[in-house]
């Protein structure tokens, strides 16, 4: 089964992004802010990273870095879930490793296809 590290300071929108990812048998491990979630990578290999960029503090662009620099998650895949539809933070997330970019609240549909491009669900 794989399983999914979602990072959101947001408890509602991670716990319903767990729920969703259960429906194509995806476990998830929920950090509700960036520093509990690079704890949490010390220990943690996910098969994926659900990210959410705007959290105070510790930002998604910290973790996103943090993620890109350990040798042994660099090739993790990174899907970021934010409420910021700004192009510009869009462009500076892929610029920095991210895999997909997803704007809030989530779509079943667009979750899907997302999963999808990287190879994580038929």
């Amino acid at each position: 089964m794989k399983n999914a590290l979602i990072v959101d300071d947001n408890r509602q929108m991670a716990d319903s992004l767990a729920q969703m990812l259960e429906f194509y048998n995806i476990s998830s491990e929920i950090a509700y802010g960036a520093r509990a979630a690079m704890t949490l990578l010390n220990d943690l290999m996910p098969s994926i990273v659900f990210l959410d960029l705007n959290m105070p503090g510790v930002t998604g662009f910290d973790v996103l870095g943090f993620l890109k620099r350990e040798p042994k998650l660099a090739k993790v895949p990174v899907i970021v879930v934010t409420s910021d539809d700004q192009p510009e933070s869009a462009q500076r997330a892929k610029e920095a490793g991210a895999d997909a970019y997803i704007i809030k609240p989530v779509n079943l549909d667009v979750l899907e296809e997302s999963l999808k491009s990287l190879n994580l669900i038929l």
